[in-house]
């Protein structure tokens, strides 16, 4: 089994160092490291992506990450702010005087103000190359019942508005607003995705094809499926552990297609109802069983992942690897459960953001460079 390619792009808030509000740096961190194709502004002025390139093994996208991260927390130190991994923002508000000036988002504040305000969220997408496009459509189907613990495993946003959400992803509780948020259908082929897709924004329901938010979608550029479900990860290792089981499960399903095996028909109902576990739970349970919704353990649902996938992580020689970062999950906790930890033993908004931005929340933070009102 030929491993595929992969790459993955990863969506951070800029932060105050003092107050842990969003700043509109992004304008000025683009400047900073102008000329270089990684950086991208996003939705809001608060929010900065940087995308790692088209990588083969896993060691080579673990270095991209690691090495995007910290030009990336370089370029906002020296603005005056803080990179942050989490999937909301944990104080204050996102208003539309945040939104970046571009035609395409202009318009979508104009169709949907409201839930525009509010989408300053940040996930992580995962890309794998599949050079047929039947086999992206399969694909999708296959990753259906496998979203909620590719979720559960990343969530990585309960703090909002200084206090625990009750949410281990509230992201996914704000994204699911979007009329196009939801986890991809049984379709037949690409004429059907298609279809499909020309619905969505004929009804008003996306501005254009990018505007398609589905949880794993095709790429409107790339030949790649585009698994866009999880939290932005708390460290490169958790993110480096979504990209290699999704890269698995796309692997995965080319294989059984490509034998005959039809694709798994679980009900819309039982795979909202896992995905809705998974954002409220994370890796912390109880989690729901799409294929029957019974209740369960995350963690039984990711060790049947890894049985699913199995035969692809030892092709692509990740499967060692997978386990050591599952074992270390364990340990660690999720994102979540980093982020509860954090506010709790914080004494401030600024040792909370510092602990987050992997920095000694004692050190003294840079002077705020203020924020938009």
């Amino acid at each position: 089994m030929r491993a595929l390619t992969f790459g993955v792009e990863e969506e951070f808030l800029l932060l105050d160092p003092a107050n842990g509000y969003p700043v509109p740096q992004a304008g000025t961190l683009l400047g900073l490291l102008r000329g270089r194709p990684e950086p991208r502004a996003e939705l809001m002025r608060f929010q900065f992506e940087l995308a790692t390139g088209v990588c083969t093994t896993a060691d080579e996208l673990e270095h991209e990450l690691a090495g995007q991260r910290r030009l990336g927390a370089d370029a906002a130190r020296a603005g005056g702010c803080r990179l942050v991994a989490s999937g909301v923002q944990p104080y204050g508000r996102p208003t539309l005087a945040f939104l970046t000036d571009h035609p395409r988002y202009r318009e979508m504040a104009r169709r949907f103000p409201a839930l525009t305000a509010v989408s300053g969220t940040c996930g992580c997408h995962v890309h794998v190359g599949v050079p047929s496009r039947a086999l992206r459509v399969r694909a999708l189907a296959e990753l259906r019942p496998w979203l909620a613990t590719l979720l559960a495993i990343s969530a990585n946003s309960p703090v909002q508005d200084g206090g625990d959400s009750g949410w281990a992803s509230r992201r996914f509780a704000m994204i699911s607003r979007w009329p196009t948020a939801r986890a991809p259908g049984l379709l037949t082929g690409p004429d059907e995705y298609d279809y499909v897709v020309r619905t969505m924004i004929a009804r008003g329901g996306a501005v254009d094809e990018r505007g398609i938010y589905l949880l794993a979608r095709l790429s409107p550029s790339l030949p790649t499926v585009e698994i866009r479900v999880a939290d932005v990860c708390p460290d490169v290792e958790t993110a480096l552990l979504v990209a290699i089981l999704s890269r698995a499960l796309v692997m995965t399903a080319g294989v059984r297609a490509r034998i005959g095996i039809p694709a798994p028909h679980p009900s819309s109902a039982a795979v909202d109802a896992a995905l809705d576990a998974a954002a409220r739970h994370g890796m912390a349970g109880p989690a729901i069983d799409p294929f029957n919704g019974r209740t369960t353990s995350p963690w039984q649902m990711t060790e049947r992942l890894l049985d699913h996938a199995g035969a692809a992580l030892r092709s692509s020689g990740d499967d060692q690897r997978a386990e050591k970062l599952l074992i270390r999950l364990r340990e660690l906790g999720t994102g979540a459960d980093r982020q509860r930890t954090a506010l709790t033993h914080a004494a401030s908004p600024g040792e909370f953001i510092a602990a987050l931005a992997g920095e000694d929340p004692r050190a003294t933070p840079a002077r705020s460079p203020g924020r938009a009102r």
